[in-house]
């Protein structure tokens, strides 16, 4: 995720970082260069360009520019949506550091409170298709086997609370909001999930994609005549403009990646380590990630 303060105007020109610049640069030099071949042509040949409207292609752009708008509304969705399950599993891992402070500094509580941290590595790992296991049993013991590893962490916890109050450990009352927080992490998991396995209908984004080459390239005939050589200028304008909005579409479609605009799950990792380890008296805590070269990861 992209973290910096506003940029001036020389910023807005030239700043690259976070930009989707340099995804659709080649795109775009191709649709520009193109167009300066048909300007060519045209300066040779004005007869063949006398007949071409640029009416159709004001419609075209007017219903692209729905479309895009529509699609990117949705990406941006899914990537909010993204951040706030992530929000709430920091609500929730917080109001359990809370409540298992009846365990007192008890081993027991060591041991709830490390399977937190490994359930949280092990859900990103999971929506980034890493190794789970790897993750996890830095901070507990799991079951490589299980077909979902970071549930697998919740179903231990579970037992292991309702072990607490069989015992007499914890009272029903106690155990009964444990096990609400448990339930709030599965429920964060599974929105998660259905965000990384639930892409947008692939129909949706295929009409785009040929939507926007399309007009791009068909864009520079409309105008030759009436703009000469402004045309290749303004091509490269359109086509950023309609190259970047789908190219950010893209990114943000699957929020749990590694681009730049993605969210800054490793940041949100990180956070959650070191208040589990603050909440278990450990004074050398990792330091919190900041923003490199105004990248949060």
């Amino acid at each position: 995720m992209i973290v910096r303060p506003k940029p001036n105007l020389l910023g807005i020109l030239f700043s690259l970082k976070g930009s989707i610049a340099k995804r659709i640069a080649w795109r775009s030099l191709m649709v520009t260069l193109l167009a300066s071949v048909i300007v060519l042509v045209e300066t040779l040949h004005p007869a063949y360009f006398s007949k071409v409207n640029a009416t159709p292609f004001t419609l075209l752009g007017l219903s692209l520019s729905i479309f895009m708008s529509f699609r990117n509304n949705a990406c941006y969705d899914r990537w909010w949506e993204g951040r706030k399950q992530l929000g709430q599993m920091i609500i929730e891992v917080r109001s359990l550091i809370r409540e298992t402070q009846v365990l007192g500094d008890s081993g027991e509580r060591t041991g709830l409170l490390r399977g937190l941290c490994g359930f949280a590595h092990g859900l990103i790992a999971h929506l980034r298709h890493e190794d789970e296991t790897r993750a996890i049993v830095s901070w507990i013991a799991v079951q490589a086997s299980h077909p979902n590893l970071p549930d697998s962490v919740l179903q231990t916890l579970g037992a292991r609370f309702s072990v607490l109050a069989r015992e007499g450990v914890i009272s029903e009352w106690r155990y009964t909001q444990l096990e609400a927080r448990l339930v709030s992490l599965s429920q964060v998991q599974a929105s998660c999930e259905r965000i990384k396995t639930t892409p947008l209908p692939f129909p949706y984004t295929l009409l785009l994609h040929r939507t926007i080459y399309l007009f791009c390239i068909l864009l520079p005939f409309a105008m030759a005549e009436p703009l000469g050589w402004l045309t290749p200028v303004f091509t490269a304008i359109v086509s950023y403009t309609f190259f970047g909005l789908d190219a950010i579409g893209d990114e943000l479609e699957d929020p749990f990646g590694f681009d730049e605009n993605d969210l800054p799950c490793d940041a949100i990792l990180r956070t959650l380590e070191r208040e589990i380890l603050a909440a278990l008296g450990e004074d050398d805590l990792p330091p919190a990630l900041e923003p490199l070269d105004y990248v949060l990861t």
